[in-house]
């Protein structure tokens, strides 16, 4: 299987940080966003932001910008789905997802989702995490999606699907189990940006 391009999704409307482009916040020596490119990028063959309104904002990234094509913030799976429609331009089978807002996941991300969906006819697989009450908490930003399933997840948001793991399960999607829960920590508020800044 070839390499799969990389999709991070800014696509949110951040109202818990008083709305704005959270992966634009200050973290460390950059930004929130430059933290995830720079885990996300040496691990797929290229790489392109999810993100709606003006792309002006995000030029001096020098990546390609995807908004939505589903009208009215319908959430991840819109992000998915811009993501897929470029990736099939150029020519990819599979793309990898992760959120602009959660700039530790694993270096090993997409190796370990290959890794799962070894085998799937339409390789599909989301990251998770030990959780206690549950077994396992699946994280839906952060996901591997094949090209080959992209009308049918295009017909399924037509139809009022929102909810990730819905879609996923729809077609037997996998799960990449990865240890460590701290790994996906997500910033949604002041308090999580300041909790990161010292994780930094």
């Amino acid at each position: 299987m070839k390499q799969p391009l990389g999709v991070i999704l800014a696509g949110g409307q951040a109202t818990r940080m008083g709305g704005g482009d959270k992966g634009l916040l200050p973290l460390g020596q950059g930004t929130l966003l430059s933290s995830v490119i720079d885990r996300l990028e040496p691990q797929v063959a290229g790489l392109a932001l999810n993100a709606n309104g003006d792309a002006a904002r995000f030029a001096d990234l020098g990546l390609p910008v995807l908004a939505d094509s589903i009208e009215g913030f319908a959430g991840p799976l819109a992000g998915v789905l811009a993501g897929l429609d470029w990736a099939a331009e150029q020519g990819a089978e599979s793309i990898v997802t992760a959120a602009a807002d959660t700039p530790f996941f694993p270096c090993d991300l997409v190796p370990r989702l290959l890794l799962a969906a070894d085998g799937m006819a339409h390789p599909l697989a989301l990251a998770a995490t030990p959780d206690a009450k549950r077994g396992t908490a699946r994280h839906p930003t952060f996901g591997l999606w094949p090209v080959a399933l992209r009308d049918d997840l295009r017909s399924a948001l037509a139809g009022g699907l929102r909810k990730v793991v819905l879609w996923t399960e729809r077609h037997d999607g996998r799960e990449a189990l990865f240890p460590d829960e701290a790994a996906f920590f997500n910033v949604n508020t002041p308090e999580d940006l300041a909790k990161a800044e010292a994780m930094v």
